[in-house]
């Protein structure tokens, strides 16, 4: 018997079958997260697109977190850059790379800049869409599925939370029947105003050099709160040379005056950027983000 074992197993190497020990290997191999994929938001051109270039080309990377039994909670994440570029390192990629970490899929936008209104706007509504219908697909939960930005990328975001819809259930195209509501929002030293307390540079792309009054308040987004805007986490330096804390303090007592939840980490001093990507102000802003999400239940408490 023990011949004939090891003849079988013999045989079993010479068809490609792998050794005993290599298949118990690959039998114990934790799961890993699969690679990022990055795919276009429009089969064809984007609405408004002036021309046929990456650049005119939105897109979202899908970062996905361990393959497990449960659903897992998402953000779709917006880079600032003034409306004028894309910072997608610090506050794109590494960000998904560290939600991934903690099992909450990270989706990077890729948004049109050097746009004008609503284009940017446009292409974040279209990546909620997209998230929430692919759900399924993502072994995502669709009633966990938020925003994040930063600086013009918070502006972005909080659009989406202020400007959203239910979708169109008529649409022939599948994506836009679904809602575009983000269920919770993270903003991180965000331009929130279009007012005297705006960014100038984000108001001039996009708005153009002389807005109407109607178009400013319509892109104020302390001005468009309502009790159906998002629960919210907002965090802002004092000492924001660049984007004044003014922005987030409106947000956050518009929200409050809503009676929309909110938490505003207010920090006492802090440049622009807090950091860029490291260092204690911007360990400090994550520590506290995974904190509010367990009180939303978006993730489990204790998770660092």
């Amino acid at each position: 018997m023990i011949r004939l074992s090891w003849l079988v197993i013999v045989g079993g190497l010479a068809l490609g079958w792998p050794a005993p020990s290599q298949a118990a290997a690959k039998a114990a191999a934790p799961a890993t997260a699969p690679p990022p994929q990055k795919t276009t938001l429009w089969p064809g051109a984007a609405p408004l697109a002036r021309g046929n270039s990456d650049a005119d080309k939105p897109a979202i990377t899908v970062y996905l977190p361990t393959p497990s039994k449960s659903t897992s909670p998402a953000i779709v994440i917006c880079p600032g850059g003034g409306y004028q570029a894309l910072m997608e390192s610090y506050e794109g990629h590494d960000v998904a790379k560290w939600l991934v970490e903690r099992g909450i899929a990270g989706i990077v936008l890729k948004y049109r800049v050097k746009y004008p209104h609503p284009a940017p706007m446009l292409d974040a509504q279209r990546a909620m869409r997209i998230v929430r219908t692919r759900a399924k697909d993502w072994n995502l939960d669709p009633k966990r599925i938020g925003i994040m930005g930063f600086s013009a990328g918070g502006h972005l975001a909080s659009t989406v939370g202020t400007h959203f819809d239910a979708g169109d259930p008529n649409s022939q195209d599948y994506f836009d029947r679904a809602s575009c509501r983000p269920d919770f929002m993270v903003l991180v030293y965000p331009v929130i105003t279009m007012g005297e307390k705006t960014h100038g540079g984000s108001r001039d792309v996009l708005l153009g050099p002389t807005p109407t009054p109607d178009l400013v308040t319509l892109l104020s987004n302390e001005k468009q709160v309502t009790a159906k805007t998002p629960p919210t986490l907002l965090v802002h330096a004092k000492t924001d040379t660049l984007v004044p804390v003014e922005n987030s303090a409106m947000f956050y007592e518009a929200l409050k005056a809503n009676k929309v939840p909110a938490d505003f980490m207010e920090l006492p001093e802090g440049a622009h950027g807090l950091g860029c990507g490291q260092g204690p102000l911007w360990a400090a802003w994550q520590a506290r983000c995974l904190q509010w999400l367990a009180t939303r239940g978006v993730v489990k408490a204790g998770t660092r």
